[in-house]
């Protein structure tokens, strides 16, 4: 075979000792542009990673706990301070909210260490403890841990004096880590805690005397102060300690967003109009049993406002003088009164409910009078039949202020407890009971200030007795009438 021929002075081309060819220059090229698409790629991850403002993208999940200083339904549906906040922090960012109740602090804080939540907003002290283990966002509020007791009841009125007296606190709260803090100081100090108790159930108790006193945080008092004003504060136990949210550690973007907009709520005035709501409560709420400043308010306000009491109970079949009553419940007769939370008018309508009725300006006393006339006849025929007839009414208005959601759990745990639903002295007993957490957790719509509509029913029927016999209706028929059904000669509800 011959040599295949070469070029005229073509040097030969030696062979490869290592027995592989050099890489060509594209293939360098090409190599290293590999490298730099993956590393863009892992650094858009990285990006992603960082501004990642959620778990799940568009929705703000929050851990709360359904109590009242946190979040409840109310009569118009979901409220509470925390609930407010969260809900107004989910606006300013463009989320959806999305609630997930918990039973408990200790059930809140296990959730937020298993990944479940972006927020936990529960009232929630920042302890050492607590900061050793979680994230917390900005302080929010401040408060104090106080030894709360009845008036006109044996208290102490010292942590001396303390450790002579039973104290019952709810479980793995603040409170118990402050008292073991103090033991050294007063090695006598003795609690008990209870899982079944929330604070303010506690502090129902110290109102019915059943225990001398109890621990709660300064705010909590405050709130139950409406509704039991004989409550007072001993003395604190401890110094101003802030409430801040726990936040999940994955989102700093979420932590500085949530820095941000508390700073622009509490330079426009929003936080303290929500703090208003909840916490703050003028003399006039606790002029409710002033029986003497009722009867001289028959003589000087009542007359101006009669005539479309008369009108409108008559339009909606109700008692005149129950209408009545119900506005002085509300107002005081103050075709003015505007309220914190946002109700207006003699009747005290909310925005909502007024536009629900056709009321287009609340503070004009006679569509007040007939918005909250067609309101209470509206929740009158959502009242069973099978109640008497005044305890309908009852029923009724005890609707108007916790709402019918939390009458119809009410009357679900009374069958369950083997009472009677359809009398209001069943409702008496059991709707306070929506208070504790062992009932309500299996309701419906959970939590509700159960003794306060008793407390509002009872006192406007007080008023109502002592104005029929003021104005000589002394027998009640005259001013009740049939209210099973509308009366054909009067408009039929709109």
């Amino acid at each position: 075979m011959s040599e295949i021929a070469r070029p005229k002075n073509h040097p030969r081309r030696e062979p490869d000792r290592t027995g592989s060819q050099r890489p060509s220059a594209n293939t360098i090229f090409s190599i290293l542009l590999t490298i730099l698409f993956i590393s863009i790629i892992l650094l858009s991850c990285e990006q992603l990673k960082e501004k990642k403002l959620t778990l799940k993208p568009g929705i703000l999940t929050v851990l709360t706990r359904n109590i009242p200083t946190v979040y409840y339904q109310g009569p118009e549906g979901e409220t509470g301070f925390e609930y407010d906040l969260v809900k107004n922090l989910a606006q300013d960012l463009g989320l959806k909210l999305k609630i997930k109740v918990v039973n408990s602090i200790s059930e809140m804080l296990a959730a937020m260490a298993a990944d479940n939540a972006d927020i936990a907003a529960g009232a929630l002290t920042r302890t050492r403890e607590r900061e050793r283990r979680f994230t917390f966002g900005p302080d929010y509020y401040t408060v104090r841990q106080q030894l709360v007791y009845r008036k006109g009841c044996d208290h102490p009125k010292s942590l001396a004096a303390l450790q002579r007296f039973p104290l019952i606190i709810p479980a793995r709260s603040s409170y118990a880590e402050r008292l073991q803090e103090l033991k050294p100081q007063y090695p006598y100090l003795k609690w008990q805690t209870t899982n079944n108790l929330s604070s303010d159930q506690l502090l129902e108790q110290v109102w019915l005397r059943k225990i001398p006193c109890t621990i709660v945080d300064s705010n909590i008092l405050a709130l139950n102060r409406r509704y039991y004003p004989e409550l007072k504060a001993a003395f604190s136990i401890s110094e101003e300690q802030p409430l801040a949210w726990i936040i999940n550690p994955k989102l700093t973007k979420l932590h500085h967003q949530i820095t941000l907009w508390l700073n622009k709520i509490k330079q426009n005035g929003q936080f303290e109009q929500f703090e208003k709501r909840y916490y703050y409560f003028g003399d006039a709420n606790f002029d409710y049993v002033d029986t003497k400043v009722f009867i001289r308010r028959i003589k000087s306000r009542l007359p101006q406002f009669q005539h479309p009491f008369e009108k409108y109970g008559r339009r909606y079949n109700l008692p005149w003088t129950l209408l009545a009553a119900k506005a002085y419940q509300e107002s005081h007769w103050d075709p003015e009164a505007t309220s914190v939370t946002g109700v207006r008018g003699i009747m005290m309508l909310t925005n909502t409910t007024a536009q629900h009725l056709g009321v287009n300006d609340r503070l004009d006393p006679e569509e007040s009078i007939r918005g909250g006339a067609k309101y209470l006849r509206q929740l009158l025929d959502r009242v069973p039949e099978s109640y008497p007839e005044t305890d309908r009414l009852n029923v009724a208005m005890a609707a108007y202020n916790v709402g019918m959601g939390h009458i119809y759990d009410a009357r679900r745990l009374a069958r369950e407890l083997h009472l009677d639903p359809n009398r209001w002295s069943t409702m008496e007993k059991v709707l306070p009971l929506l208070k504790q957490k062992k009932y309500y957790e299996k309701l419906k719509y959970g939590y509700a200030r159960g003794r306060e509509p008793v407390l509002y029913v009872n006192q406007t029927n007080n008023y109502r007795n002592i104005l029929e016999k003021k104005v000589g209706l002394l027998d009640r028929n005259r001013a009740i009438g049939s209210i099973l059904k509308i009366d054909n000669t009067g408009p039929a509800i709109q």
